[in-house]
């Protein structure tokens, strides 16, 4: 029997903290109490004092590149950062190549998964304009939901057809989780300013040509069409403050139809850091002003926004260093989420309570994950020990995304991951990822 004993932590549950002890046998928590003594001598002991316990983190939105774009990421490249960040599940977007969009090529995404991921994984379900009969398949027990891309950023992948849009929110009963961004915006404003620079159109221009406006017109029609069909929408990736106003903090998380994500590059970085990060902050939707990063972190902690994610999508550096126009969006993230968000915590921007919720509960409860998100006896034992101080600088050296950058690159955190449990097997420990690809596939309560 593998047993682990974790001693003197300071323990964040459900919006509280505790000092007391955490008992791990095999894949279970089974005991937390004040004070524990190990009942086996081939017990591991240990002692955080002085560290938080925290669950591990769930990301609902990343793009770990595999199959078809693994010169950028694979799932093994990707997970390993991701539980050396503290994330100990994910959930992967359908834009690889082939598109997830048939329940062949989905069920060939697990495949990969069960040999070689670190951290337990789902894949979303891609919608077209013309695959409701695959969406419909679609096993609401082993799957976390429909993506569905409203703007360019995935380029085949865009649903653009407004009665197709309508079938699927009206014929499925699964959550719908939306990129959203109208696409006739944004190509008026591209052509605008192609008109005023040419090709050489600068980076600091990307967020009013994927601007405000292309958000909040196709997050209102999003949200429009759930409330017409009563379908059950997640949207990721908000990034205005106008957008805020579609959302209410009035009614319990359970019982939302309507829930919202928002990625920490959007809570930390401004149209200001164009500057210096260049295309290395380019994604879609665009980083926007610091009056719209303001109003996000008002609406993440008032409850309007659930979920905090990290959109993790790596791209080579050769490929972010090209022209504006050329330059693929999206960046690594996983590895830094979870720290970058206690640097937060340390500035008094968040508690450490609201950072669990965000990033542990309440994607379990959005998804209705089976028995993770939270420290609870009889729950998987996926949990991170953080060390709020241990101050480390990333640097290209400790980068475990296989793209080798990271828009975080030559910052001082305050505060250090030294441990990462996945399934009751203690896979990373202090820069160092073990050599044991344990993920699961994610179960859901449905």
């Amino acid at each position: 029997m593998n047993t682990v004993l974790i001693k003197n932590a300071k323990i964040v549950n459900e919006g509280t903290i505790f000092e007391g002890d955490v008992l791990i046998e095999n894949e279970f928590i089974v005991e937390i109490a004040e004070s524990i003594s190990p009942k086996l001598s081939s017990c591991k002991i240990i002692d955080a004092e002085g560290s938080y316990l925290i669950p591990g983190a769930i990301d609902d939105q990343v793009h770990f590149r595999e199959p078809g774009l693994t010169h950028k990421g694979d799932i093994a490249s990707e997970s390993r950062a991701a539980v050396a960040g503290g994330i100990t599940s994910f959930i992967e977007q359908p834009n690889t190549v082939p598109n997830a969009v048939t329940q062949e090529i989905l069920e060939e995404k697990y495949q990969i998964a069960a040999k070689t991921s670190y951290a337990n994984y789902s894949f979303m379900m891609g919608g077209t304009n013309d695959n409701l009969e695959e969406i419909l398949k679609t096993n609401p027990k082993n799957v976390a939901g429909i993506k569905l891309f409203l703007g360019s950023s995935t380029g085949n992948m865009l649903v653009d057809n407004q009665e197709t849009l309508e079938k699927i929110f009206s014929s499925t009963k699964m959550l719908i989780a939306v990129h959203c961004e109208d696409e006739t915006t944004i190509k008026n404003n591209l052509e605008r300013y192609k008109l005023q620079f040419g090709e050489d159109i600068p980076i600091e221009f990307h967020h009013q040509i994927r601007s405000a406006e292309a958000c909040y017109i196709s997050s209102s029609k999003a949200i429009e069409l759930a409330k017409k069909t009563g379908a059950r929408l997640h949207i990721f990736h908000l990034s205005t403050a106008k957008e805020m106003e579609l959302f209410t903090n009035k009614i319990p998380l359970e019982e939302k139809q309507i829930t919202a994500e928002v990625c920490v590059h959007h809570l930390w970085f401004s149209d200001e850091d164009y500057k210096t990060k260049g295309n290395f902050i380019k994604w879609n939707p665009a980083i926007k002003t610091a009056d719209d990063r303001t109003a996000l972190w008002e609406a993440l902690l008032d409850d309007r926004i659930d979920v905090i994610a990290t959109d993790h999508a790596p791209h080579t550096l050769e490929e972010k260093q090209q022209s504006y126009l050329k330059a693929p969006s999206g960046g690594p993230l996983v590895q830094h989420a979870v720290v970058a968000m206690f640097e937060a915590n340390h500035q008094g921007k968040i508690s450490v309570e609201k950072i669990v919720e965000k990033m542990c509960h309440n994607p379990a409860k959005i998804f209705k994950i089976e028995k993770r998100g939270f420290i609870k006896e009889g729950f998987y034992a996926d949990l991170v020990i953080v060390n709020p101080s241990l101050p480390w600088n990333v640097k290209k050296e400790n980068i475990l995304a296989k793209c080798g950058w990271s828009p975080f690159d030559g910052y001082n955190f305050k505060s250090r991951i030294t441990h990462t449990f996945v399934n009751g097997e203690l896979v990373y420990h202090n820069f160092k990822v073990k050599d044991i690809p344990v993920g699961k596939r994610l179960l859901f309560d449905r």
